[in-house]
């Protein structure tokens, strides 16, 4: 199958180095429904970044479904920064109640963790809330020890996203503490996305609609994995982010403030007007490509080469399975 479609690549300088990147790139597709984002991180392979490439082309081809509400609440992402870095950050969250904050980063101790927390507490005041995101880096012995200090250090938290790697990791961590836990790359990264649900691993799903295979796919997912959803970003530009917002807006319960508000960690955007928050939350909308932003966001020739060879290699691994099963 080859993917005729007007497609450019881009390349946004972040604001500060997140997931150990300082640059994101990838590739848009326009279609008859609009644009969609294809933006898999550079490490992954062709299979992996696969259900990223359909989420994109579901955008472009096919849209969304209806949205049943006109906004979501978002939560201000904070990275692993130093207490006053992060405070900026809060209080320049447009409005934000929830505070998303990166947690064991290599290199970093407790202390500087707990002190992070802190000031993330004292930026959103009492009535905010807090959760923290390991992206897996715990043990199960690591996590019981550093959970309660960093309860402790924000004043409470509503739930601590991935904090090991394993489900089995974290459906033993959920049965011997008192916080709420989330699973993020447990669900989007297993091969089987329900074994969350089904050793009563996690309180909170968090889905990410471009790793999942698109808006449709993380629906049913949403559906039977029979946990409170979170819809989060994965660093996307507003085009990637329209679609986790399309995601949130078509579930039929939204009780956590979602994880979509990342376009501030971007320098610039393709569109002319970038999906940030006001008063906490996002629109439901398509928002508009600018030519001459994606013109001055094009990246040299060879990174152009390398997305295109991307979705080549894509294209072939799925050529292959539809001869394997013809």
């Amino acid at each position: 199958m080859r993917l005729r479609r007007e497609r450019h690549v881009f390349s946004i300088p972040m604001t500060t180095r997140f997931r150990g990147i300082t640059v994101r790139e990838g590739m848009l597709f326009e279609g008859p429904a609009g644009w969609g984002e294809f933006s898999p991180f550079l490490e992954y392979a062709a299979a992996a970044a696969a259900p990223w490439l359909q989420c994109a082309l579901e955008a472009a081809d096919d849209g969304w479904p209806a949205p049943i509400r006109t906004s979501i609440p978002v939560n201000v992402t904070v990275p692993a920064v130093g207490p006053e870095q992060a405070q900026r950050i809060v209080r320049s969250g447009a409005g934000c109640r929830t505070a998303k904050v990166k947690v064991a980063e290599p290199g970093q101790v407790i202390g500087e963790e707990e002190a992070r927390l802190e000031a993330v507490r004292d930026a959103l005041g009492a009535d905010g809330r807090i959760r923290v995101d390991a992206n897996g880096a715990w043990s199960l012995e690591q996590a019981l020890t550093a959970i309660p200090a960093l309860e402790c250090a924000a004043g409470g938290l509503e739930y601590v996203e991935q904090p090991c790697r394993t489900v089995e990791e974290l459906a033993a961590l959920r049965r011997r503490v008192d916080v709420p836990i989330a699973a993020d790359e447990s669900i989007r990264g297993a091969e089987d996305p329900y074994r969350v649900r089904d050793l009563d691993a996690a309180d909170v799903a968090v889905l990410k609609v471009q790793p999942l295979g698109g808006v449709r796919a993380c629906l049913r997912i949403a559906a039977d994995i029979g946990m409170p959803v979170v819809v989060s970003s994965a660093l996307e530009s507003s085009v990637g982010i329209a679609a986790g917002v399309a995601l949130a807006a078509a579930l039929p319960e939204l009780p956590f403030a979602c994880g979509l508000a990342t376009v501030q960690l971007l320098t610039d955007d393709v569109v002319y007007d970038p999906l940030l928050p006001v008063a906490g939350e996002l629109p439901v909308v398509r928002p508009r490509i600018d030519p001459a932003a994606l013109a001055n966001l094009r990246p040299n020739d060879e990174r152009v080469g390398v997305w295109s060879s991307r979705v080549a290699e894509i294209e072939a691994l799925w050529t292959t399975r539809q001869d394997r099963t013809s």
